[in-house]
């Protein structure tokens, strides 16, 4: 079979299996089979199996990749529809986002140090708490790895997502907003999507933290890059 032949397989393969996992997670709402989780592992199994490298797997799913732009932006359109809301709270999600940024950043660097990672794990780690596209961005000037990141950004994502119920509960956070700015702060992704499963307005508020904390991190990655 011709690369190109392999790639394509590939492509609808990995459509295929995030489809069907997408039906089996609404029927049973387990950690294990969420779509962010479930998905990778069943592709990874059946790459092993057939020894498709990964240079093969990635040559046309790398669209799938570059889709995440536009649907980050897309997040953007419930943000405009309520500008009301933002404009009441705009300091403190400033504030909050900002304050996210710097600690998501120094603890993943000092965590990486205390364990004696290598370098590279350390500017691949510091970059983790925002979204795939702004990640990957931020990752090139950091000079970390864009595997790495990838795969350190979905681990938050899930992680944050599973621990936010558990955390609100035990901290006594019912404030929506308060919710809502932690999940999309510290889970990007995953934490919106949970976001909007706890109510309209945590899901705005997550929506618009994850994209300022995505941009920030960026036009701080050059400074970012000093800490190495």
């Amino acid at each position: 079979m011709s690369s190109m032949m392999v790639n394509l397989c590939c492509l609808v393969l990995t459509v295929v299996v995030y489809y069907l996992n997408k039906r089996i997670y609404r029927r049973w709402r387990s950690l294990l089979l969420m779509p962010l989780v479930f998905t990778p592992l069943v592709l990874i199994v059946l790459l092993l199996t057939t020894h498709i490298s990964w240079e093969s797997y990635i040559g046309d799913n790398h669209w799938l990749i570059w889709l995440l732009g536009p649907a980050t932006l897309a997040f953007a359109i419930p943000v405009y529809e309520n500008l009301g809301l933002i404009r009441r709270h705009w300091m403190s999600l400033g504030a909050g986002v900002l304050t996210a940024v710097v600690v998501a950043v120094f603890s993943s660097v000092w965590l990486a140090r205390l364990f004696s990672l290598p370098e590279m794990v350390e500017r691949s780690l510091a970059v983790r708490s925002i979204t795939t596209p702004f990640a990957l961005a931020a990752a090139k000037q950091v000079g970390g790895q864009p595997d790495l990141v990838a795969l350190f950004v979905v681990i938050t994502g899930v992680f944050g997502m599973a621990m936010g119920d558990f955390l609100f509960l035990h901290l006594m956070i019912k404030q929506s907003v308060a919710k809502g700015a932690s999940l999309g702060a510290a889970s990007h992704g995953a934490g919106t999507a949970k976001a909007y499963q706890l109510g309209p307005e945590e899901g705005v508020v997550s929506s618009l933290v994850m994209m300022l904390a995505g941009i920030i991190t960026v036009l701080l990655a050059p400074f970012i890059r000093l800490l190495f």
